[in-house]
């Protein structure tokens, strides 16, 4: 199922023979090849050759080594240097820290820093609350890991986790003006992350963890919001349910259904799927089955697992106790958050008429989407090369932003449906249809949409608590206690 991607992409720079159709020579092997060219730039001319350097989308690093060898093989051809172009954008880190005030002169210096800055220390110690306004806690979150859970690519650890997270703060900054740090932990034990956390809060607004083990995040996201006052959000959870939902909103439009009647299945029932089920389940959901690698979640079973426990109790009111396949006989909508090729043609043929798949397991999802689009309705990924890509970045700049904005202190189930509601009203009545049911990640308004969507919830809810009032319904609730 792979393609050519972005995220492949190489450079290759070749000397050949100086003709006329020397470029269109190199260009028609790359696709011979397999990859997608994307740029030929000559580099040098001389009378007997020309250097050229060829860019081009490919799958996988054997795949680059083949189209290397393509064009060695063309008489008088050679491939002097190739660059991962993906590597090249990482050298040096993806961030810089850049000061906002201009220091030309001793006047500058001494009211950035000393002395003048003293007088702005004893404000804030003699009113903490301050630090909001007068240093940069007011637009700054933490990017916090652990490492234990990375993409697709498990326990890496750390360092190997960095790039994503400096990935993550160049999105906040990019689509939301957000700035936002990699905080990147040698550590793996829930006390010592929640304790580490604790002691940095004071320089940040809010804190956004990131790809942490469950069951481990459930804990660490539930113990911080306790004893914080700034927000957390744990986006591999929330962030997935809210673009999640918002898809799954335009897709039920597309296919005519309700939320309340579908039956869903959830593949997987980690961090992504039980935030999911949680939210699908306080929008009015009825109908859900979670499966496991074990098979369906069923209250029959004793579950360790808090959240397994409470998905147990609150879904599959049948007690369906099959396996994954089993589940999928007549359903109307899969999701799934899990693994690679875990269901196949003939599980989405046996769905209902006008079924909706989202196989969101990056990079490669639980079913090939092409063979998936054979008999479901509406199909989405987590992929950019196929139409709705179900992203977080369509959540957590903008959600973050609210919050930075309104100065909340928590988050409340209200602002996770405000921001999916948000997103899922990017995409017009007009513009409405299977291949187009969530926004693109570059629409310049979704952010800000967001942003404005859950600072007037966080607004809302402050001023709900402020007056003394209940400030969550009993959906919500059951949601925020799950």
């Amino acid at each position: 199922m792979a393609n050519p991607s972005p995220g492949n992409s190489i450079t290759l720079r070749v000397e050949a023979p100086s003709s006329f159709t020397a470029t269109s020579e190199l260009a028609a092997a790359v696709g011979a090849a397999g990859a997608a060219i994307t740029a030929l730039d000559v580099t040098e001319s001389h009378h007997e050759t020309l250097v050229v350097d060829v860019t081009c989308n490919t799958t996988d690093d054997d795949h680059a080594g083949r189209v290397k060898d393509a064009l060695n093989a063309l008489d008088g051809v050679t491939v002097q240097h190739v660059s991962d172009r993906t590597f090249l954008m990482h050298l040096g880190g993806k961030l810089e820290v850049v000061p906002k005030v201009a220091l030309r002169n001793r006047d500058d210096l001494s009211r950035a820093y000393t002395p003048g800055v003293a007088r702005v220390c004893m404000a804030i110690a003699d009113d903490p609350a301050a630090a909001r306004n007068l240093t940069v806690k007011r637009n700054t979150i933490a990017v916090l890991t652990d490492g234990s859970a990375v993409l697709g690519l498990g326990n890496i650890g750390p360092a190997a986790a960095l790039p994503v997270m400096e990935g993550k703060a160049a999105l906040f900054k990019q689509f939301a003006n957000v700035d936002a740090w990699p905080v990147c932990l040698d550590t793996q034990d829930t006390e010592e992350i929640i304790m580490i956390a604790k002691a940095m809060a004071p320089v940040y607004g809010s804190i956004n963890l990131e790809d942490i083990a469950a069951p481990r995040c459930f804990e660490i996201e539930n113990r911080l919001r306790e004893e914080l006052d700034i927000p957390v959000f744990h986006d591999d959870q929330h962030g997935t349910a809210i673009v999640t939902l918002a898809a799954l909103v335009n897709a039920l439009r597309v296919v005519g259904k309700t939320l309340a009647e579908v039956k869903i299945v959830v593949s997987g029932v980690g961090a992504a799927g039980s935030a999911i089920i949680q939210l699908l389940k306080a929008q009015g959901a009825r109908h859900i089955v979670a499966a496991g690698r074990s098979g369906a979640i069923h209250s029959g079973e004793t579950y360790n697992d808090s959240h397994r426990s409470w998905i147990a109790a609150n879904t599959n009111e049948e007690g369906f106790a099959g396996t994954l396949h089993e589940a999928l006989k007549g359903t109307d909508v899969f999701i799934g958050v899990s693994a690679p090729h875990v269901i196949g043609e003939e599980q989405v043929a046996s769905m209902a008429a006008d079924a909706i798949v989202f196989a969101m397991a990056n990079p490669t999802p639980e079913i090939d989407p092409v063979i998936a689009a054979k008999h479901a309705a509406v199909v989405a990924t987590g992929r950019s090369d196929f139409p709705n890509q179900i992203n977080n970045v369509l959540a957590f700049p903008g959600f973050f932003r609210g919050l930075l904005d309104a100065g909340a202190s928590d988050i409340t189930p209200a602002m996770l449906v405000a921001a999916a509601d948000a997103i899922a009203n990017r995409v017009a009545d007009d513009e409405l249809n299977a291949s187009y049911i969530i926004p693109s990640v570059f629409d310049p308004h979704v952010a800000a949409d967001v942003a404005a969507a859950v600072a007037a919830a966080a607004r809302s809810a402050q001023a709900a608590t402020a007056a003394g009032q209940a400030t969550e319904p009993a959906a919500e609730a059951a949601y925020a206690n799950a």
